[in-house]
């Protein structure tokens, strides 16, 4: 791949925080879904694995798209954004009771 294809600077940013944001809140809407919503699922380990799914597979996206040389402060940042949005995407959907098991 040459350099020309690379996304670089402020578009760069944005790429990355829109595919965190929405794989937050879609692990947090999966994890409602797989997991549930009552008190006693929320202590589930299950959910961080559902997490940790949501945060690595980001990674493959990114070079599919052209965004490439993350360093320990992208991958931190990668993790906490997506950590952050499923947090509160699960929380939400939890205290409000809704129930997506089928």
């Amino acid at each position: 791949m040459s350099d020309d294809s690379e996304i670089t600077g402020h578009a760069r940013g944005v790429v990355v925080t829109t595919i965190c944001a929405l794989a937050g809140i879609a692990a947090g809407v999966v994890s409602a879904a797989y997991v549930g919503t009552d008190p006693v699922d929320a202590g589930s380990t299950t959910l961080v694995v559902v997490l940790a799914a949501f945060v690595l597979v980001q990674y493959p996206l990114y070079k599919v798209i052209g965004v490439s040389d993350f360093g320990a402060k992208d991958n931190l940042y990668v993790a906490f954004l997506t950590f952050t949005l499923w947090f509160i995407s699960y929380t939400v959907l939890a205290v409000s009771g809704v129930d997506l098991v089928a």
